[in-house]
């Protein structure tokens, strides 16, 4: 038999001091559906040299595979003596068939990331820009260099060396003063790892000042014997460190479900064999769990850590998000979970391998409630940069982000909840589409004063795009003089009859007020509140808005507003930000994927802006409408701030988008008594919501307040 093999190399990447080659990608006999076997031909062209092989989950997806075939593999090459073509030889089994692949040695491959010099970093930077101008353009391209211009003001170094600073003679202290001090489990899955990994990452968990834990380690029948001497000399010196070798290989999730076994813990710790925890990280668990000993989940901050030990790459996380998880694991590392919970639910599944932590915490989430999650705002797990990991590069694992769509699906299934989700616009990274239940009654409520041009772009734009066609248009007119304006109103009262309509409101300016009087002229269920200078891009607009704000536990929906250039004018409104609030990515190019893909995924926030505002007129009668003492700034985000209080999630959506021509009727709050009334209207924001200003639940208190990039805070 002839049988064809398939070979794909992913990566080729070397160490900066010694040029020693990782190379990774996967090789399968199609028709007999094994793994060829690998040899290097000219050997004398190098030192040494290590093959590997590795679980593929996409490959085995793809070709209908048994999980027991490795089509992955990891070569190291050691000592290069001579810069030729190396030959790697693939041989199906039964000797018939082979191929050959040469590497090029002479190559100047690229650098493991994190070991790069400065004139490497540059050139990365210089390849990204190049292809970061091909998907977006040089305009775009120019406002985001703007962007990281500023951004770089700030590195992470040097935050790291303001704030981390600790007294650990206080902390073990304030260990000793615990009443609370629970075991921690720490459950492990070991598979082959290279021994200074799994040395620094067991290290990094005996050097813990919080002393109350246990190690679970299971080794997934690692080929590796060093594996297991090790495993075994460590276990033997401490014993709260447990090991269970398992007899065959069983991949990340019955492995770690192997060391749960182990674990007598009231809560269990995730960690990679080959990743690291600071010092503090029990500590700062425990001292939460003091401060609420009813917590059933605790997560942390991270970042990336180097071959090096240098860090990397901060992700600053938002407290409990329920959209955003499931757009995305946002949580990930460090996450602490209750035992009997995660005994309750099985434990990680099967099939998910990948993305099992994804599929756990979904699932997990399900069974515990907001208030017994708690999110610490500090790096407590560095995440390991190596050549095959997904932490350096996330096409190295494409079946991961099959794993995670899959755990998303199931998610909306376990909840009822009628819907779709989709791969997003990166990897890691989702979408939910939920089915309307009814195509409801929307109001469009757009207050205006004239502003002839505005407005008939505005309600143009949505008579002639928008898809959801269940929705009635009331114009709350503030007094208009242009004559131009009534013959604009008959044109579309001829095109929509009684579901355009006006509402004659002569007053003084006040914008909550006269919204709240069109809201009572309203017969929808739901109520839009739109500005008269915005003009809709997406047709799918409003049935997005509607489809979240169906949803009983969401209160608030927002969309993202594009100023004419195509730049952002909002994304999310941050509390604290510039003050009392402002928009997050504020400049930021349209299709750029923003801080952790935020541009690119429905957020939880506070609150999103009453320019483009979706919620249920049952919920705005509940709070009484906009409070009118805000005549003009922030009453849209005390609006939400009410509708949050209500026990609702505000949510803002990334596809519903429309231009936003701000101010052009009005005006700014920069002069005279106009300024006068915006320090009033500021002042009664602090009174009222002070302690949310300080401190946004889904803002990280270690990112700045100064300017809307998500750079790091003095």
């Amino acid at each position: 038999m002839n049988d064809e093999i398939k070979v794909i190399i992913d990566s080729i990447y070397r160490e900066k001091q010694t040029n020693n080659l990782t190379i990774t990608g996967w090789a399968l006999a199609t028709q007999s559906k094994s793994s060829p076997d690998i040899s290097i031909n000219n050997q004398e062209q190098v030192t040494s040299f290590g093959i590997k092989r590795v679980l593929r989950e996409d490959v085995n997806q793809i070709y209908e595979v048994s999980p027991e075939v490795l089509a992955g593999f990891e070569i190291k090459l050691e000592g290069i003596q001579k810069k030729n073509k190396l030959e790697v030889r693939f041989v199906s089994e039964d000797l018939e068939s082979s191929k050959t692949e040469w590497i090029d040695l002479a190559k100047k491959h690229p650098l493991i990331p994190g070991t790069e010099d400065k004139m490497a970093r540059l050139m990365i930077k210089v390849h990204k820009g190049i292809s970061y101008l091909k998907r977006n353009g040089i305009k775009s391209t120019i406002q985001r260099v703007k962007i990281e211009k500023i951004r770089n003001q700030s590195s992470y170094p040097s935050w790291l060396e303001r704030n981390e600073h600790f007294d650990f003679e206080q902390i073990n202290a304030e260990i000793d003063g615990f009443h609370y001090q629970p075991k921690i489990s720490i459950a492990m899955p070991v598979y082959n790892v290279e021994e200074k990994w799994l040395r620094r990452c067991i290290d990094s968990i005996l050097i813990q000042d919080y002393s109350n834990w246990e190690l679970c380690m299971a080794d997934d029948a690692s080929t590796d014997p060093k594996v297991k001497e090790l495993l075994t000399e460590y276990s033997n010196s401490d014993e709260r460190i447990k090991v269970v070798f398992r007899s065959e290989n069983g991949h990340i999730s019955e492995a770690t479900n192997s060391a749960l076994t182990l674990a007598t813990g009231e809560f269990v710790a995730l960690l990679d064999n080959d990743d690291e925890l600071p010092r503090i990280a029990f500590y700062e668990v425990v001292k939460a769990l003091n401060e609420n000993p009813e917590l059933d989940l605790i997560y942390s901050d991270e970042d990336k850590i180097d071959m090096e030990g240098n860090r990397s790459d901060p992700s600053f996380k938002p407290d409990w998000s329920p959209d955003l998880l499931l757009g995305t694991n946002y949580i990930s590392h460090l996450g602490v979970y209750r035992r009997t919970i995660l005994e309750e639910i099985g434990g990680f599944r099967k099939g998910y391998e990948g993305s099992q932590d994804y599929d756990l915490v979904l699932r997990f989430t399900e069974k515990t409630t907001s208030k017994r999650i708690k999110h610490i705002s500090k790096v407590l797990y560095h995440w390991r940069m190596l050549p095959t990991s997904t932490a350096v590069d996330q096409s190295s694992k494409g079946y991961a982000f099959e794993a995670g769509l899959r755990a998303v699906q199931d998610a909306l299934i376990r909840r009822g909840i009628k819907g779709h989700a989709t791969h997003g616009r990166a990897n890691g990274l989702y979408d939910v589409y939920y089915e309307l239940e009814s195509e409801d009654l929307v109001s469009i409520i757009i207050p205006t004063k004239n502003g002839y041009k505005d407005v008939k772009r505005c309600v143009s734009s949505i008579i002639e795009k928008t898809t959801y066609k269940n929705y009635e248009i009331i114009i709350a007119d503030n007094g208009s003089t242009d004559e131009k304006m009534k013959e604009l109103y008959d044109s579309f009262k001829q095109q929509l009859n009684d579901r355009f309509r006006v509402v004659v409101i002569d007053i003084p300016f006040n914008f909550s007020k006269i919204n709240n009087i069109a809201a009572k002229d309203a017969k929808g269920k739901y109520l839009l509140f739109l500005n008269n200078d915005t003009e809709v891009i997406n047709a799918d607009w409003l049935k997005l808005m509607v489809s979240f704000g169906q949803q009983e536990r969401i209160g608030c929906v927002g969309a993202k507003l594009l100023y004419p250039n195509n730049t952002i004018q909002h994304a999310g409104v941050i509390l604290g930000l510039g003050g009392i609030a402002g928009h997050g990515h504020y400049g930021y190019p349209h299709s750029d994927l923003g801080y952790f893909g935020k541009l690119a995924l429905n957020v939880d926030y506070l609150a999103v802006t009453a320019a483009c505002l979706l919620m249920r007129k049952q919920d705005f009668d509940a709070v009484s409408g906009f409070d009118e003492d805000f005549t003009v700034a922030f009453n849209d985000v005390d609006l939400c701030l009410k509708v949050k209080e209500l026990g609702r999630d505000n949510v803002w959506l990334h596809e519903a988008e429309l231009y936003h021509f701000e101010s052009q009727t009005r005006g700014y709050d920069d002069k005279g008594k106009k300024k006068k009334r915006f320090e009033k209207e500021k002042a009664m924001m602090e009174h009222k919501w002070s302690n949310l200003i300080e401190d946004d639940p889904f803002y990280n208190p270690n990112l700045t307040r100064e300017i809307p990039n998500f750079s790091y805070r003095d």
